[in-house]
């Protein structure tokens, strides 16, 4: 039978037969922190990127909406100028109708009177209305150079034609065809610029889809180049059509 103080020794001694462990717990966070900061410096050089990119899209997106309004609206009002040129011609042409038919009228009267066939009683009523005709190709000749080039090129003195009961309000169809072909070569710049702007969107949006740093900056400096052409031409095209 063993001593109680044999017993009390052996109790005390088996814990020390136990390995001591590590939890391993304590390591996890600070190697979550490690990891998620590497993580997070991996993808802060694409991140700026993407957000440059973004933000230059964007913008160029905006500037080709602004272009797209100016195209539509000079390109409206080409249509109107090249309108307004063919009445102004067909006016004219009205005018030009008219003197011929009031030449033909005096000419038949002067063939008469010399060939002898207007009594002496009617000479003078053939005269003035020989004079009447005079006057009226003169009316209408004036009339037809004030509508081919306008009140303004023809002077205050050889206003003819009255707009809504006004002298010096007609705008020539010469004045009209010159509006129309500035506005079409400004439709043809915006076109140009339209172009531009749209290839230097799709090389923005596939620079952004492009892993290879290389291949990405390439796309993205093409869309620059590309982007600042198109803001050229649509700057030149808006200069074009307000200088009129």
């Amino acid at each position: 039978m063993s001593s109680p103080s044999a017993t009390t020794t052996s109790a005390t001694r088996a814990p020390s037969r136990l390995p001591c462990r590590r939890s391993p717990t304590r390591e996890k966070p600070s190697n979550l922190v490690s990891e998620s900061k590497d993580a997070a410096g991996e993808q802060q050089p694409g991140s700026r990127f993407e957000l440059l990119c973004g933000v230059t899209i964007a913008i160029l997106a905006a500037l080709l909406a602004i272009n797209e309004l100016g195209s539509g609206k000079f390109g409206g009002d080409e249509i109107a100028a090249r309108n307004e040129a063919t009445k102004a011609y067909s006016w004219y042409g009205s005018k030009s109708l008219k003197e011929n038919l009031a030449e033909g009228q005096r000419d038949l009267l002067l063939a008469l009177r010399a060939a002898g066939a207007i009594a002496p009683e009617k000479a003078s009523a053939v005269q003035g209305t020989l004079d009447r005709l005079d006057g009226e190709m003169d009316r209408y000749s004036r009339e037809k150079q004030e509508i081919l080039v306008g009140s303004d090129a023809v002077g205050k003195d050889n206003w003819a034609q009255a707009v809504d009961g006004q002298l010096g309000k007609v705008r020539g169809a010469k004045q009209w065809d010159a509006e129309s072909d500035q506005l079409d070569r400004a439709g043809d710049i915006f076109d140009t610029a339209t172009l531009f702007l749209q290839l230097c969107l799709v090389m923005g949006a596939i620079s952004l889809i492009m892993k290879a740093p290389a291949r990405r900056n390439a796309f993205f400096a093409a869309m620059l180049i590309l982007g600042i052409a198109g803001v050229g031409f649509s700057a030149r095209a808006f200069y074009i059509a307000f200088n009129l």
